[in-house]
């Protein structure tokens, strides 16, 4: 059989699936298409030809080489294709971004004949998507004298391929549609459990909200042909829990424009919104769609006489609405005033953030990378020619302070900062392009990072990026066939392209299925340095991390930067004495609810934390800046002293070693690069020369909050509340609640120690507090399974070493064989313990479950709906998160148990230090190192 009589076969399964064919990324079925058409009498000419001209995809792909080689003939005359004229296929490589389609170009214009010159050179002043190897030849090229390579770089001098878009509309009309009441995870948007579709646009877009939700959104978009549909989060923020790309593509899928007439199901332009606006990272990658993300404010605070806030029975205040926006709703928002309007005229809302002078650029350039290879094209045109760039884009903000110092986070940003003023010192709220130090891609979106790399014509990784890890936990539990299908591709194109990978495409070493985080954590060797990766809970505890979208994570891949506000700090320091029975999680979950009766509000939202918690290595420290995220904080930093940092740089020092031993390093010598940073820094500490990263005495923070140990006398709770009356305050993580509230009473149908929220210490806990409950008791029992995953291999081997894996198993009733993965997910559990393999495993929710309906305790990071738990149809399923000890207890309980029960359950464990302590290099003491 022929790869197109395969591609005909599947296109027959899809349309029984309601799918149109699949767009085409095969190099091999492209030139199958292309026989085809010069074949007149072929059955499937016609076919093939709409294929090839409307179904194939651009970029770097294998399919747009060949697409780009065969209109290249078309246009030299050396084949001919009576539908696809000379001018036709320049209007078709001009849709196709880079990589092969500019080639092709520049040869054109670079070539012998004068009229094909001039055409192609036109086609190229409208491309922003050119690499180092495209803009050496328009140099050569321009400097030999070259008068068409010299009118594109003045073209590009004067950034025409931006000025000559069309303008933001001044008033852009929508109808409104309310996707859900209260906070919108990006689960709803594109549900963790249809991860392995992502790739395939048009199939994961049939997983938005509901299906009924989609007809709703059709049939607005029918009653209102001139309007957009805006997707509204009411009473809550639109997109928290992480920046899922797929979300954003899912929405414009369904809402936005389409990008181009020849690239199927890429959508762009999508307009969202939330009455306490949209997640930062989230609203990120509606940047890089070109879209548009409001912050409504259409609920606010009902005020008493005196001005201060009404408080309902719970201690919540109550809200009271400020204007309606009701599905179905019309709305105009006016671009040039920065308002959102009624039909009438009536000014509802200022939304002057959503048109920041960037945010338009992004808008009228159809997305963020268009305005940053943009500049940088315009940039190196005018540095070739010798003149000035022409002042095209909005100068970038800039925002200094005389006499006031920097937080930790600013001088982060100035130290990284690329193409700012020199010697200006910018503080909060400046427009800077910073250099990317490490990047991360994980398993679930790094199909769709390839995809963008490809999109945007890159081949290789940026030689600034110091390090870049492509994982492979979010697939881990379930070696399933949508697994075996996607992730060897991903691991060898990410592999290919430079990065460190958690598979071996040449399988010479063992598959790591450590979780990214963990990872990444360990390869940041500078407090100093600026991280981003694919998942929200990129928050390392050295240096300062951003989670973001795959896109983001792409641009960060291919051009070693990323542009951004230097955001505002929130400072956190502690005081008092933690009570001997209290572990470290509970002073993460007090220092939430201890933010919110301090300050009213969720001062962390979009914010940095700087968290001044010093002698905590940096396993512990992560557990505090990782659930950061739940606090729907943009970043955090960890304010270390010098001893523990240089403790954490040796931990960090020996795990890339077991990285580079397994055989994980690459022919550029990227790992042992980072242990050499690593030591650079380790000598400058113990020098003087430069100690650890702390803030300036006189900086300013938008808050502090201080954290009362004290107050913390019993475990803490975060609880999703799930039949809490108002449905905005439900599956929230703001709800932190004492266990004495339970009052030993809760049924706990599932327990799950793991995800990225545990280290060594966790697993040691549990090894302890099983022999402990097998002492007093006389046996280990479960009154509800328990299901524990370390998150990273190395962990295993130390606990291996230490007696600790031996204890575990000892009371398992289930052990992982990497040799013989899983090949299906679980879904019913036994009362036993589940010794799983390393990974995100329920915590991710798109490979194991836990049973429709259960109330499930957790250490892990997520209680949003459906995303650890389903709701059957007799209850909801609840994903309550708590510490280790507590997480076991109420495993082995069925129950949670009350603060008595806790207490005797931990008796003689050192949670915060754990015995046997071992001394580290420096003061600081733990068992986590």
């Amino acid at each position: 059989m022929s790869l197109y009589t395969d591609y005909l076969a599947e296109i027959e399964t899809r349309k029984g699936e309601g799918l149109h064919p699949k767009p085409i990324d095969d190099g091999a079925l492209v030139a199958e298409l292309i026989a085809q058409i010069e074949d007149a009498d072929n059955a499937h000419r016609k076919d093939s030809l709409d294929f090839f001209i409307y179904n194939t995809l651009p970029g770097t792909t294998p399919a747009a080489g060949v697409k780009a080689a065969f209109l290249k003939k078309i246009i030299l005359g050396e084949a001919t294709v009576p539908e696809i004229s000379a001018d036709f296929a320049f209007e078709l490589l001009s849709h196709m971004k880079g990589g092969p389609s500019v080639e092709v170009l520049l040869d054109l214009a670079l070539g012998d004949d004068a009229a094909i010159a001039a055409q192609a050179g036109e086609v190229l002043k409208t491309q922003v998507f050119l690499y180092d190897a495209d803009m050496a030849r328009l140099k050569a090229a321009h400097e030999a004298g070259n008068a068409v390579a010299t009118g594109i770089l003045e073209s590009y001098a004067k950034a025409e391929f931006f000025t000559k878009l069309p303008d933001v509309e001044d008033e852009v009309k929508v109808v409104t549609y309310i996707a859900a009441e209260g906070d919108i995870s990006t689960d709803l948007l594109s549900p963790g459990n249809q991860a392995h579709s992502r790739s395939d646009r048009e199939l994961h877009g049939k997983c938005m909200i509901s299906p009924e939700a989609q007809q709703e959104i059709e049939a607005l978009k029918a009653r209102h042909p001139d309007a957009r549909v805006m997707l509204i989060a009411e009473k809550g923020t639109m997109g928290v829990g992480s920046s899922r790309m797929s979300g954003v593509n899912n929405v414009a899928l369904w809402t936005g424009k389409k990008a181009s007439p020849y690239v199927p199901f890429v959508n762009i332009a999508p307009v969202v919104a939330g009455t306490n606006g949209i997640s930062p990272i989230f609203l990120t990658t509606v940047g890089v769609t070109g879209g548009i993300g409001l912050d409504l404010k259409n609920w606010v605070k009902k005020l008493d006489a005196d001005g201060k806030p009404v408080m309902d029975a719970d201690g919540n205040p109550v809200l009271e609405q400020k204007y309606s926006v009701e599905t179905g709703k019309v709305l105009v928002i006016d671009t040039k005033a920065k308002v959102l309007k009624d039909e009438s005229g009536e000014v509802l809302a200022d939304v002057s953030s959503a048109f920041t002078a960037p945010k338009v650029e992004f808008m009228k350039a159809g997305g963020s990378y268009a305005v940053v290879f943009g500049k940088k094209l315009q940039t190196f045109a005018a540095e070739t020619l010798g003149v000035e760039p022409a002042q095209v884009y909005a100068p970038s903000k800039e925002v200094s302070h005389e006499g006031q110092g920097l937080t930790a986070v600013e001088k982060i940003f100035n130290r990284n900062a690329v193409g700012s003023t020199p010697g200006k010192t910018l503080h909060a709220g400046s427009d800077v392009r910073v250099k990317v130090n490490i990047v991360g891609s994980q398993d679930t979106t790094g199909l769709m990072t390839a995809q963008e790399l490809e999109a945007m014509a890159a081949t290789v990784i940026s030689p600034t990026v110091d390090g870049a890890y492509q994982s492979g936990c979010h697939t881990a539990s379930v070696w399933d066939l949508k697994a075996q299908a996607n992730i060897p591709r991903l691991m060898k194109f990410m592999n290919d392209f430079g990065l460190i990978t958690a598979r071996d495409p040449k399988g010479e070493y063992h598959a790591m299925t450590d979780v990214i985080h963990k990872v990444l954590n360990d390869l940041t060797v500078d407090d100093w340095d600026i991280i981003i990766g694919g998942d929200s809970h990129t928050r390392m505890s050295k240096g300062v991390a951003f989670g973001a979208d795959s896109g983001t994570v792409a641009l960060a891949l291919a051009t070693g930067e990323a542009t951004m506000p230097i955001p505002e700090s929130v400072k956190v320091t502690f005081k008092g004495k933690m009570a001997d029975w209290m572990d470290f999680r509970d002073v993460v979950h007090a220092t939430q609810a201890q933010m919110l009766r301090q300050h009213g509000d969720n001062v962390f939202q979009g914010r940095v934390i700087e968290v001044h918690i010093g002698t905590l290595l940096a396993d512990q420290a992560f557990t505090f800046t990782d659930w950061t995220a739940e606090m729907k904080a943009k970043a955090s930093i960890c304010i270390s002293n010098d001893e523990t940092l240089i403790g954490s740089l040796e931990l960090a020092k020996s795990r890339i070693q077991v990285m580079i031993d397994k055989g994980m390093d690459n022919a550029a010598g990227t790992l042992a690069g980072l242990i050499a940073k690593a030591d650079k820094r380790i000598a400058e500490i113990k020098s003087g020369d430069k100690p650890a990263l702390t803030p300036d005495a006189n900086a300013k923070y938008f808050a502090e909050v201080v954290v009362d140990l004290d107050e913390i006398v019993e475990p803490m709770i975060a609880d999703p509340d799930v039949n809490n009356a108002d449905p905005s305050r439900r599956y929230t993580h703001d709800t932190i609640r004492p266990v004495s509230y339970y009052g030993g009473e809760k049924k706990v149908d599932l327990g799950f120690v793991g995800s990225c929220m545990v280290h060594k210490g966790d697993m040691k806990i549990v090894a302890q507090m099983l022999k402990n409950i097998e002492k007093s008791e006389g046996e280990v029992k479960f009154k509800a399974p328990l299901v524990v995953a370390a998150p990273t291999y190395n962990i295993i081997d130390e606990l291996k070493a230490e007696g600790d894996w031996e204890i575990l198993q000892k009371y398992s009733g289930f052990e992982f064989d990497d040799m013989f993965p899983k090949a299906k997910a679980r879904t019913e559990y036994e009362n036993i313990l589940y010794l799983e393999r390393p990974g995100c495993n329920l915590c991710m929710g798109n490979q194991e479950k836990a049973e429709k309906g259960d109330t499930v305790l957790a250490t892990s990071t997520r209680l949003f709906q459906g995303r650890v738990v389903e709701d059957s149809a007799e209850k909801k399923g609840e994903s309550l998160l708590a510490s280790t000890p507590v997480v076991v207890l109420s495993a082995i309980l069925g129950r949670t148990p009350s603060a008595e029960e806790y207490k005797k359950a931990v008796e003689g464990i050192d949670l915060t230090k754990f015995a046997p302590p071992k001394e580290i290099p420096g003061t600081a003491r733990s068992a986590h190192y």
